[in-house]
């Protein structure tokens, strides 16, 4: 694989620059180019014997759309090709309040939920960061949005994989995403969803960034919960409460529980009671969502009425709480859905 220049920040481009006998204000015209998801031979502003040398040299680019579905609800689901030969997914919502594109961290993903398409495969490897970024400057330009006048404005790191367990390469990324100079999407318009790995959790705090930090928890009790997701075999519930609170203090962000309701499984009365009992008085916000189902998991979505009536109850409990808006459904909107369904097709891009 080439290197991806866009896994770097512009006092590292323009280090590298240097180290190859070029002017370092280079980098910064490189760095705005690349947020615009201009390919080097685009980039007007460099002379053609450098466009041409970066072009040898370095990923051109490191991600880019070979197939976009839209929902009849005005959602799109992106498949995007990596340099070597993998695909990741993502979503583009459209809200009131702007366009949210939920991205990939991961190639595949080893959390295995129960009933998510993401770990039907395991993990392939860790994205880089340059690839994180590259799905949201590939969206945006397709998009018809600029640095100044984005058509992506906010980011949820929700799509395939975790995170958290992609660590080193997720912070890269948010740090880029936010520079001056390039597309420069603010951390606060950016939502991290994790299953919980909890010493990461305390690590994001101490960071200072202002993220929302989102938990998907699925279950108040640790033993149910351990059938949905293996992790938390490693990390319960109250040392989750007490990762989120540290959150808390260091940001001064509310925390947000993602709560998938799956018939049978977390949608009874006494799973509500005991998550009012959990959070009640916490800085917190629960969000319900009807799972989107996976034919290879077997589980099934709540009724409409059930997940109304779930919402109900935590709401007279005192817990603030809301049932998502369900979108994109008819293109495979969950996560993982779209690249399994092409592996299998054995469609080529």
């Amino acid at each position: 694989m080439k290197e991806i220049l866009l896994d770097l920040s512009v006092a590292e481009m323009a280090d590298l620059f240097k180290s190859e006998g070029l002017p370092a204000y280079r980098a910064a015209q490189v760095f705005s180019e690349l947020h615009k998801n201009k390919p080097f031979s685009e980039m007007s502003a460099l002379p053609k014997d450098l466009r041409a040398a970066l072009a040898e040299k370095y990923a051109d680019p490191a991600v880019r759309i070979v197939k976009t579905l839209e929902s009849v609800d005005g959602t799109k689901k992106f498949l995007f090709a990596l340099q070597d030969g993998n695909i990741v997914e993502g979503v583009l919502m459209k809200y009131k309040y702007g366009n949210t594109q939920c991205v990939s961290t991961q190639v595949g993903c080893r959390m295995n939920c129960a009933f998510c398409a993401s770990g039907l495969n395991g993990l392939v490897r860790n994205l880089t960061a340059g690839e994180i970024l590259g799905q949201i400057v590939a969206v945006n330009a397709a998009e018809g949005g600029a640095a100044e006048t984005r058509a992506v404005t906010n980011v949820v790191l929700m799509g395939r994989g975790e995170p958290l367990d992609n660590f080193d390469n997720t912070v890269r990324f948010l740090k880029n995403l936010s520079e001056k100079g390039g597309i420069g999407i603010s951390r606060r318009n950016v939502s991290l969803s994790t299953c919980g790995i909890v010493p990461k959790i305390y690590e994001l705090a101490d960071l200072g960034f202002s993220l929302n930090l989102t938990i998907s928890l699925h279950s108040p009790f640790d033993e149910a919960r351990k059938k949905i997701m293996p992790i938390a075999k490693k990390y319960s519930i109250a040392e989750i409460l007490k990762a989120c609170e540290y959150y808390f203090e260091k940001s001064g962000r509310r925390y947000i529980f993602e709560y998938v309701l799956i018939e049978g499984e977390n949608d009874q009365k006494e799973h509500a009671d005991e998550l009012i009992r959990l959070l009640k008085g916490k800085p917190c916000h629960v969000n319900l969502i009807r799972l989107n189902e996976v034919k290879e998991r077997k589980m099934k979505a709540v009724t409409d009425k059930n997940a109304y009536r779930f919402l109900g109850l935590l709401e007279r409990g005192g817990i603030s709480a809301t049932l998502r808006r369900q979108i994109g459904a008819d293109i495979d909107g969950a996560c993982g859905q779209l690249r399994q369904k092409f592996l299998e097709s054995g469609e080529e891009f």
